[in-house]
């Protein structure tokens, strides 16, 4: 089972971009499913992933192990396409209209 996991920081800049980011992603594809944890309230679990300082961090995992990982502040359309490089989201459109 693939995951994708944020971790960020509520003093993190970059952090509060990507939030308002993941808003509009959660808009666009409502069953995405992501899981959060917070840099400093979260510590132990963070740990385990050698995040370093540079936030925010995605994670794409399956089937328990890390498979690919983003890190620092990207642009709306890089998310989109580290998520569909993790086969986490696809195209929307499945059909192709044709007008006459």
């Amino acid at each position: 089972m693939k995951e994708v996991l944020v971790i960020s920081a509520v003093w993190c800049p970059s952090c509060l971009i990507l939030n308002k980011n993941l808003k509009k992603l959660k808009s666009e594809y409502p069953n995405l499913k992501i899981r959060k944890l917070d840099y400093d309230l979260d510590e132990e679990e963070v740990k385990e992933y050698n995040i370093g300082t540079i936030l925010p961090v995605m994670v794409i995992k399956e089937n328990e192990k890390e498979k690919d990982r983003l890190i620092g502040e990207k642009k709306y359309e890089e998310i989109i396409s580290f998520l569909k490089k993790g086969n986490i989201i696809w195209k929307r459109n499945y059909y192709i209209y044709l007008q006459f």
